[in-house]
């Protein structure tokens, strides 16, 4: 776990204030943070790495940064409106001040994998904690191979992102395969679950590394294919979440298995884990 700064207390929220919120899509946002307290400025982070934000007087949510990581300070967050955390800060205005504590947890292998070809795995939401690792490929193109983002949401309203993904699909060095549930009269791409798009991706399973990231059915069998043509298990990243309390490994509500989510993950190398991946409701 890398702490945000020295000698701060990772219990202790600071004050962010909000600058812009936005949505993308009816209960999904994306809220722009700028410091108000000036330890804040200095704000780094690593790509997967998660946030607990703090509604005063409400509670707090564990939500992932999905920032380019290579800027200092300001940040953003998508986040799902379920609750009554997310629904408070889901109606903020521009000013009103956020908690914050963090960054917490482990990241994407984005350094470690320089020199091999890349595939992404998105599920709905999931493509948010998988943003800071896209942003940190494309600004060092040259030091990775093919690089593939695969992406599935139910239905066309539900992608996040969609200018982005527009913009990256016109890249030439990537390639860019979106599919969703369930079509509308409207969309022209693929329609069916995310995990049928992959054979067509033509992954060549000795030199990439997946980074998969969704709701935990989508990503076991996004797995079960990548395995099915050739991926071997530590190829194979994963981001997982659970109900995070504490952030910091005190309080076991996220315990999966000998891991806590919070402090060992929430990035996971998927030979790791697969022992426990695999029970259900584990």
């Amino acid at each position: 776990m890398e702490q945000m700064l020295q000698n701060i207390d990772p219990m202790i929220p600071l004050r962010m204030k909000v600058s812009r919120i936005f949505w993308e899509t009816e209960d999904v946002f994306t809220i722009e943070l700028e410091p108000e307290d000036e330890a804040l400025s200095k704000f780094k982070f690593k790509p997967g790495q998660f946030n607990m934000l703090y509604a005063f007087g409400i509670g707090e949510a564990a939500i992932s940064i999905c920032t380019d990581s290579s800027k200092i300070g300001a940040f953003s967050h998508t986040i799902h409106r379920v609750g009554y955390v997310t629904r408070s800060i889901s109606n903020m205005k521009n000013g009103d001040l956020v908690g914050i504590r963090g960054p917490f947890g482990s990241w994407w292998p984005v350094e470690k994998t320089e020199g091999k070809d890349i595939c992404i795995v998105a599920g709905g939401i999931g493509l948010a904690p998988l943003r800071p690792a896209i942003y940190h490929i494309f600004k060092n193109r040259k030091k990775y191979g093919r690089i593939t983002i695969l992406y599935g949401a139910r239905t066309p309203g539900d992608l996040l992102y969609r200018d982005e993904l527009a913009q990256w699909n016109k890249k030439h060095d990537v390639r860019v395969e979106i599919t969703v549930d369930r079509a509308d009269s409207s969309w022209k791409g693929y329609v069916g679950v995310v995990t049928t798009i992959i054979d067509y991706a033509q992954l060549n399973p000795a030199n990439t590394i997946a980074m998969v990231c969704g709701p935990e059915l989508m990503m076991k069998f996004s797995i079960d294919e990548l395995m099915m043509i050739g991926f071997p298990e530590s190829s194979i990243y994963l981001s997982m979440e659970r109900n995070m309390k504490c952030a910091v490994g005190f309080c076991g509500h996220c315990q999966f298995g000998p891991y806590f989510i919070c402090k060992d993950g929430p990035v996971f190398r998927f030979d790791y884990i697969k022992k426990i991946f695999d029970i259900e409701e584990y």
